[in-house]
């Protein structure tokens, strides 16, 4: 009996998005039942200063100089440009990826972080490994990081994406539009008064799920201050991740902010939470960051967003796309967020013309598909 192929997946844990991508990829990967997977964390595997510099100065410079993530970002977006000092730099902090790599042997690699993807396209060249070789991008552009010689498909979020990737010499035979991977739970249709239920929310009332990310990140705390202030008949849903200061000044926020008149709390702060197809089909409006993942999600929802000072960069760039769409709006003015909301959420024309505008957009079954095209390659 010929053995099933061995599938190995590489994500990053500089931001939630990467891993969370590669975890959604392996939940479809296994529904299938023709493969082994397994996901590793690359950053679990260079060495412990490149480990540093790529978490936790990601996660720093994102909290105090989001204005360098943007230059950063911009000036390093050169197709095929100094390909070979990065790749230098990158082989020679990734030793321990290397050797796991050619310790296992994997018939397909699939990578949600450019890190990974980079060291694999090289070691495929230089034929000291014999897999083939995916790039599921996290991102509605494409930057100029995830770009690799070697390389059997790229799993792309928007048609523009592919046409630009064409356009700077990528094969077109290589490229699929699938949207980016989330969890198949997504894919389910979504049951807004059992979620509500299910979550102890208002049955009745407009609920805004505001969001800081898998990390924390983002002004929660003041947005939803000015949001509780404005004395409206929401009801809010506020995830603060993993950043337990957050929860408990929330916490706070909910003793003082009373009921709505139904007697349901109009604060309701979360914790890091694995649920958010549940809170996204229970919500009305998505107010947070313009991460791949998290805008997919809300997309796959058909949820309307307010996107919350973009990070320059891939963020700005996602906004864009979401704008440009008609799915969300944009605030970069925090002090005017809450007044800009309610403005929208009293258009009533306006909330439905964007629900539809993401409806439209939403690719809850991306997951599958990746993983169906996928092991066409190793057939």
């Amino acid at each position: 009996m010929k053995a099933k192929p061995r599938v190995l997946l590489l994500s990053a844990t500089s931001g939630a998005g990467h891993v969370r991508a590669a975890q959604a990829l392996e939940r479809g990967l296994l529904a299938r039942g023709d493969c082994v997977v397994e996901h590793i964390d690359a950053l679990q595997h260079v060495s412990k200063l490149f480990q540093r510099v790529y978490d936790q100065a990601y996660i720093a410079m994102v909290r105090r100089a989001p204005q360098l993530m943007g230059v950063l970002y911009e000036g390093t977006d050169r197709p095929w440009l100094h390909p070979r000092r990065r790749l230098a730099l990158d082989r020679l902090n990734t030793a321990p990826m290397i050797r796991l790599l050619k310790r296992i042997q994997p018939d397909l690699c699939v990578a949600t972080h450019f890190l990974p993807a980079e060291i694999i396209a090289w070691l495929i060249a230089k034929r000291k490994l014999r897999a083939r070789h995916a790039i599921a991008v996290t991102d509605y552009d494409v930057h100029a990081m995830w770009l690799c010689r070697t390389v059997d498909r790229y799993y792309l979020a928007i048609d523009e994406a592919a046409e630009y990737l064409a356009r700077v010499g990528v094969p077109r035979e290589k490229l699929r539009v699938t949207g980016i991977p989330i969890d198949p739970l997504f894919a389910t249709p979504a049951n807004p008064p059992a979620a509500r239920k299910q979550l102890g929310l208002d049955a009745d009332a407009t609920v805004i799920l505001v969001s800081a990310g898998g990390y924390g990140i983002g002004p929660v705390e003041q947005l939803v201050k000015d949001l509780l202030a404005l004395q409206r008949q929401w009801q809010i849903a506020a995830i603060a991740g993993k950043s337990e200061k957050t929860r408990l000044r929330l916490e706070e926020f909910a003793k003082q902010a009373g009921h709505l008149s139904s007697g349901s709390p109009r604060l309701c702060p979360v914790g890091f939470t694995t649920e958010m197809d549940k809170y996204m089909a229970a919500a009305d409006l998505l107010v947070g960051k313009a991460g791949g993942l998290t805008t997919s999600e809300a997309l796959a929802r058909a949820l309307p967003m307010a996107l919350i000072e973009p990070i320059p960069g891939q963020e700005g760039r996602n906004a864009d796309h979401l704008l440009e769409a008609g799915a969300a709006i944009r605030c970069n003015n925090l002090a005017a967020a809450a007044w800009k909301i309610a403005a929208l959420l009293d258009d009533s024309a306006r909330w439905n013309r964007m629900r539809e505008a993401a409806r439209s957009l939403g690719r809850p079954g991306a997951a599958a598909a990746i993983a169906e095209d996928v092991m066409q390659l190793v057939d």
